[in-house]
């Protein structure tokens, strides 16, 4: 399935993709199952981020050692890697479960 993210917000595009890769958009929809389409996302550059958002969200990570937390703004993090901002969105959305990264290999960005 194509999805076209030009003038999208961020939110809404994760929220639609989420629900396509663990196949609830389908008649036989099972929870324990992976799911099988994959998704095509176009135009990632032009996607609609509001500029407070754009400004204030952070991303953090510990490196493990003490006082190894990084933090990365969104805008800065976008402009490094679109595709990162759009997968940590969808990351965000899927359920914790084992099938997660079997689901998240399936979104192919362009």
């Amino acid at each position: 399935m194509k999805i076209d993210a030009k003038n999208k917000s961020l939110g809404r595009i994760a929220s639609e993709i989420a629900i396509i890769l663990q196949g609830k958009n389908e008649p036989s929809f099972q929870p324990e199952k992976a799911g099988s389409e994959t998704v095509e996302v176009e135009n990632l550059e032009k996607i609609k981020i509001n500029d407070k958002k754009f400004e204030k969200k952070i991303y953090y990570r510990h490196t493990g050692y003490p006082g190894g937390i990084k933090k990365i703004t969104l805008k800065e993090l976008f402009e490094k890697d679109p595709k990162e901002v759009l997968k940590k969105a969808v990351l965000g959305m899927l359920p914790k479960n084992k099938l997660q990264k079997k689901r998240i290999k399936r979104i192919i960005i362009k």
